[in-house]
């Protein structure tokens, strides 16, 4: 008794939404063109990181070889982008990484997406605005907070920042104004300051090559010596020059400065939360998150090609690279350029940021899962009045009060996991029989074993009128040789399974590789042969779900290269969140302890999908109690008939 009820509660907890993907009227405004969403992932990816991280990465840890750090970045950030390119082009709907993973694998694992894509964008939103506050507060040479930290000083290390930031207090209300007005409204601001930045970026990347020294590329020790008036024979450290050439650091060094990089390419997911606002989604959202990647890499490959050609890596500035190589190489008043670049960059970030908090909270309440008046729409409008006021106001006083340094990182993890889920996500419906693209036909197979809605002959699968065996045994030899070209229920179920394997394996992997990597490295046996069998059971993961059929749904995009796309992008996305620290785990424990009190007390009984359900299991038990009027004898007749 026990059993079956923990059984009909996990069945609670991995509960789909039935996806209505008709084209039909939203409670959104569709005003968004192509152009729009390239701007808002543009926008809301090249930050001033652009002017910042360049100069880091390339002192401490890549020397010239940053081009390539940024390059390695980029490919893998694409992994992530064309996972979402495809979901955008088969789930025109609100809700980003949180609607793909509830159509797909269940109620909580999109509750958990959701709850942390809210902490990201939260987060991000505050440490934007605190740094537009002190990248202008240098402008007028520190009298803002000079004058706040004279009058009203709160510091508690840890918790409360040295002074209340007012600056970015406004600044952030004033955005979330301008998102409550009207989505339009703000994608032409966007669209201003995007604009304005890439034209700063494209200034400094002519200036560097016309101004640069491609010797900066090939430096020796001999120039190193000159340069800081010391000799050979001398104790200076050598510490900051490395070896010298165009990798001083060497591979490990690369390695270490793709990962820095990669965080840089985080903020092309907002494009997928304007599936309900774009004019044409399905063509218009892969089409921008990949524009705006590309348009990014080309930025940062050009911005610290430039940077490194100008001036020696090894006396880069890392606080503010680009205002002083213009000032070695003669060209001093550039940096007001910079200046105002800077402030459009953060300015079209923090729009980025905030654009996509009140979407994931309207889709999440609309959903139940949250409040349900969060979900209210200004009608005038057309956007989510309340959950933009709300999210703002929580975001505003972050940036207000709160010492933001030990949160950034739990940025990290909460877009982190949403890539990785959304890289699940399309492997398990590549290999799924159904469509979740064709109106009125979007129910996939329910792989608890219940009900299993087939697509109809209109859907989008070339392959949909033929007979698929739904009653299939399974056997072991369908691990390797399916009986059909085309996906069944069974090749699905082994597709659902084995996916979840090999992302529990690259967990703990990724989680050896963090921890013992000294260990591997110095040839210890327990670990290397760990790591092996690891590798092994991968391997024969991944080729179980290479020889399971392929749905042929016709979509305006698909992601190429099957499976091993989406697993390499799992593989890095969980690599990169193990190198967290633990403080940051357990801030992200506590987070999420919150969300599932919320979740646990209100979600699971108000759900939109648990209602569904409980309204149909009362309608099935109504009916089924009724005797069918062709069977009662009216009075007075006989039941032969007249």
């Amino acid at each position: 008794m026990a059993g079956k009820k923990m059984a009909q509660y996990g069945k609670q907890l991995l509960r789909r939404r039935a996806l209505d993907c008709s084209m039909e009227e939203t409670r959104f405004a569709r005003c968004l063109s192509t152009l729009d969403l390239v701007a808002l992932g543009v926008g809301s990816t090249l930050g001033a990181g652009v002017y910042v991280l360049a100069g880091e990465v390339a002192r401490e840890k890549a020397g010239p070889a940053i081009v390539l750090c940024f390059l390695i970045a980029a490919l893998s950030s694409v992994l992530a982008g064309l996972c979402y390119a495809e979901f955008g082009a088969r789930v025109p709907k609100t809700g980003s990484a949180y609607l793909y993973s509830y159509v797909t694998v269940g109620e909580i694992w999109a509750f958990i997406t959701g709850w942390n894509l809210i902490l990201s964008y939260v987060i991000g939103t505050a440490s934007v605005a605190r740094a537009w506050s002190s990248t202008f507060d240098n402008l007028v040479e520190q009298k803002i907070s000079i004058f706040f930290k004279a009058s009203v000083s709160i510091r508690v290390p840890g918790v409360l920042a040295e002074y209340p930031d007012i600056f970015a207090l406004i600044l952030v209300m004033l955005l979330t104004g301008l998102l409550a007005f009207g989505v339009s409204e703000s994608a032409l601001v966007n669209k201003i300051f995007t604009g304005v930045n890439l034209v700063v970026l494209g200034f400094v990347i002519i200036s560097g090559f016309v101004k640069g020294d491609t010797h900066n590329w090939s430096l020796t020790q001999e120039d190193f010596y000159n340069h800081t008036n010391t000799s050979s024979s001398s104790n200076a450290s050598t510490e900051s020059f490395g070896a010298g050439g165009f990798a001083p650091f060497g591979f490990t060094g690369i390695l270490s400065g793709a990962a820095t990089c990669f965080y840089a390419f985080v903020g092309f997911d907002c494009i997928a939360t304007t599936s309900e606002e774009a004019k044409n989604p399905q063509r218009s959202i892969p089409i921008g998150i990949v524009a705006s990647l590309l348009i990014c890499f080309f930025a940062y490959f050009g911005v610290s090609a430039a940077l490194t050609l100008m001036m020696p890596y090894y006396i880069l500035d890392t606080q503010s690279p680009l205002p002083e190589a213009f000032q070695y190489v003669g060209w001093g008043p550039a940096r007001y350029i910079v200046a105002v670049g800077s402030l459009c960059a953060l300015s079209t970030s923090l729009l980025g940021s905030m654009f996509p908090m009140p979407r994931v909270i309207y889709a999440m309440a609309e959903d139940g899962l949250l409040f349900r008046f969060l979900s209210r729409m200004n009608k005038k409008t057309r956007t989510p009045l309340l959950a933009t006021i709300v999210s703002g106001v929580i975001a505003a006083l972050m940036a207000f009060l709160f010492e933001l340094a030990a949160l950034v990182d739990l940025m990290s993890i909460g877009t982190l996991l949403a890539y990785s889920l959304v890289a699940v996500c399309v492997l398990i419906l590549r290999y799924q029989p159904g469509s979740l693209s064709s109106p009125g036909q979007c129910k996939m197979v329910d792989l608890s074993g219940e009900k299993t809605a087939m697509n109809n002959s209109d859907s989008g699968d070339e392959f949909a009128c033929e007979t698929v065996p739904l009653k299939e045994k399974f056997t072991m030899k369908l691990l390797f040789v399916p009986n059909c070209d085309f996906p069944t229920k069974t090749s699905g179920l082994i597709v659902y399974i084995t996916t979840a394997t090999i992302s529990l394996v690259f967990t703990v992997l990724c989680c050896v590789l963090s921890v013992k990597m000294p260990s591997l490295v110095a040839g210890e046996p327990l670990w290397v042969t760990v790591c092996a069998v690891l590798a092994a059971v991968s391997i024969v993961c991944i080729a179980i779900i290479w020889r399971q059929p392929e749905s042929r749904e016709s979509l305006t995009f698909k992601v190429p290269f099957l499976p091993l796309l989406p697993l390499f992008s799992i593989f890095v996305n969980v690599y990169l969140m193990m190198q967290l620290d633990a403080g940051t785990w357990v801030r992200f424990a506590v987070w999420m302890t919150i969300g599932f009190l919320i979740y646990f007390a209100y979600g699971i009984r108000n759900s939109s999908v648990a209602q569904s359900s409980a309204d149909k299991d009362k309608y099935e038990a109504a009916l089924g109690a009724k005797t069918p009027i062709y069977l009662k004898e009216e009075p007075g007749t006989e039941s032969s008939g007249a």
